[in-house]
């Protein structure tokens, strides 16, 4: 078969199938029990449990082999694959994100990024030059808020936005009408989410509430046994209780006992650990870290407090104590503001990008095998 009628072939099978045949890139390691779920393993699941031919790469815990299976993959599958979607954080993965854009660019399939993470604005600053080539190497880029848009248009790029993915049937709603300082703090034990504040403020409001709880969920990443040594130094070990990662159930047991979560983070973007908790109508104590003022209004979705300040988030948490219509408020605009990451709405987002990629790469495709055959 020459060149030619292999990509008539291409045109005429899209012609018939509408849909593109997608291939996921970035750590899927959520696949494994106890490791945390990425939004690129969530949309691949869902897109193929709504019939889309999908593939995802890579589940590997080792980053070293992650990238052999991912540019295996890339290679293996660039004729059956129409859309490669890449995850991008930054960070010591954006190596794995350099290379997997460069195998996309050389087998000439389209590629869309979408640009997670915090700390990515801070990377594209440090190194300018390669976060500049790597990313502009997308047919289309990604953002789950303005925050990371804002990265992209300083490098001379534009960001679609399109929110991270909530699957709300799993997120039951409990309005909080009046509420009692029940703390639930939920991301991992590292610096960047600064978890001794969450234990600072506890330590704060049981000089007015000797009531007052916490729970701290998540993996370790080398700050837990500090955290605990900093609860029993201030006198609250016995109110804190850290049970480890939680999974689907114990998230849903754990959300329905708290009243108010705590978002202690010093670098943040959109996070779905904020998301969540908004869906299941607990109102939202957060850092002004990064794009949180991009996902949540100050008294309306949300209560923000200057990054790393106990008094103020203190403060905040008494005042959502002492008045329960503020609670009522936030918890059911949290849950009106979850409902926009809502699978239905975010697929009708991801889809019409798709189409507009797709049809590019199939003009593309007629245009190069038009060209041949005139020559």
């Amino acid at each position: 078969m020459s060149a030619n009628d292999r990509e008539a072939d291409l045109v005429q099978a899209h012609t018939c199938d509408l849909r593109p045949r997608l291939c996921f890139v970035g750590p899927m390691i959520g696949r494994h029990p106890g490791q945390l779920t990425t939004q690129g393993s969530i949309l691949s699941d869902l897109f193929a449990a709504a019939g889309y031919p999908v593939r995802s790469v890579s589940s590997s815990l080792n980053r070293w082999i992650r990238l052999f299976d991912i540019v295996s993959t890339l290679i293996r599958h660039r004729h059956t694959t129409d859309v490669i979607v890449l995850e991008i954080y930054a960070r010591r993965s954006f190596v794995v994100e350099d290379i997997a854009s460069r195998i996309a660019r050389l087998c000439r399939v389209p590629l869309i990024m979408v640009l997670h993470g915090g700390s990515l604005p801070a990377f594209a600053v440090s190194f300018p030059g390669w976060t500049r080539r790597t990313l502009g190497r997308a047919d289309a880029h990604v953002a789950p808020s303005a925050f990371l848009a804002r990265v992209a248009h300083d490098l001379g790029l534009s960001a679609r936005i399109i929110p991270n993915v909530l699957e709300l049937d799993r997120l039951p709603y409990r309005q909080r009408l009046s509420i009692s300082p029940r703390l639930l703090w939920m991301r991992t034990f590292y610096r960047h989410y600064n978890p001794g504040l969450a234990i600072r403020v506890l330590a704060r409001l049981r000089a007015s509430w000797p009531e007052a709880s916490l729970v701290m969920a998540g993996k370790d990443k080398g700050l837990e046994q500090q955290t605990r040594l900093l609860a029993a130094s201030l006198g609250v070990q016995a109110s804190v209780r850290f049970p480890g990662f939680l999974d689907s159930a114990n998230k849903k047991q754990e959300g329905e006992r708290a009243d108010i979560f705590l978002n202690t983070n010093d670098i943040d973007n959109m996070p779905v650990a904020l998301l969540e908790p908004c869906a299941r109508g607990l109102p939202v104590v957060s850092t002004d870290a990064g794009g949180i003022r991009d996902l949540l209004v100050d008294g309306e979705t949300g209560l923000i407090v200057p990054t790393g300040d106990v008094d103020a988030m203190s403060d905040a948490v008494m005042r959502l104590v002492k008045d329960p219509a503020l609670a009522a408020r936030l918890s059911a605009n949290g849950r009106s503001l979850a409902e926009r990451s809502a699978w239905p709405q975010v697929r009708e987002m991801w889809e019409r990008l798709f189409s507009e990629v797709d049809r590019r790469r199939v003009h593309s495709v007629r245009a190069l095998a038009h060209g041949r055959a005139v020559s």
